[in-house]
C-alpha cells in the first residue's frame, strides 16, 4: 500500500551566519507526507487538516512545515492526494466502518468533504 499528501511551499532562508546571503532566497518545492495505514494512527490526517480540498488552518500548517523543514515557510497548499488501489480501498473500507464518525452517509461523500477531488489513483 502506498499513499502520500502533496503540498506546495514556498520558503525562504534565512542564513544563521553573517556574512552569508542567497539570492534568490525565496523557493517552491513539493513536498510530501506519506499517508499513515487506515485504521492505523495518524490515519485520520486527511479529516484533521483537510477541508474540501484546501488547509483548513494555514497559520497552524504552515508552523508544522516549518517545523519539519527547519526554513522560514511563507505558504503551504494542498495539491493532491495520490494513492495506489490498495491503499485507496483500505482507506474506503475503514471510512466506510464509522461513516458516523464523519457525520455523513457514504464513503464518497467523506472524500469529497476532506480531500474534494484531489484524488489521484497511481497505477502500476
Amino acid at each position: 500500500m502506498d499513499a502520500r499528501y502533496v503540498f506546495a511551499v514556498r520558503f525562504r532562508l534565512d542564513p544563521a551566519v553573517g556574512g552569508v546571503s542567497v539570492e534568490p532566497n525565496e523557493f517552491e518545492t513539493r513536498l510530501s507526507r506519506e499517508a499513515d495505514p487506515p485504521g492505523e494512527e495518524g490515519w485520520l490526517f486527511f479529516r484533521d487538516n483537510l477541508w474540501r480540498g484546501e488547509i483548513n488552518d494555514e497559520r497552524h500548517f504552515r508552523r508544522l512545515t516549518e517545523e519539519a523543514l527547519d526554513a522560514t515557510v511563507l505558504s503551504v497548499e494542498y495539491r493532491a492526494f495520490e494513492t495506489d488501489d490498495e491503499y485507496l480501498t483500505a482507506l474506503k473500507d475503514e471510512i466506510r466502518d464509522d461513516l458516523a464518525a464523519f457525520n455523513a452517509d457514504s464513503v464518497s461523500e467523506v472524500l469529497n468533504k476532506y480531500l474534494g477531488s484531489s484524488v489521484e489513483v497511481q497505477t502500476a
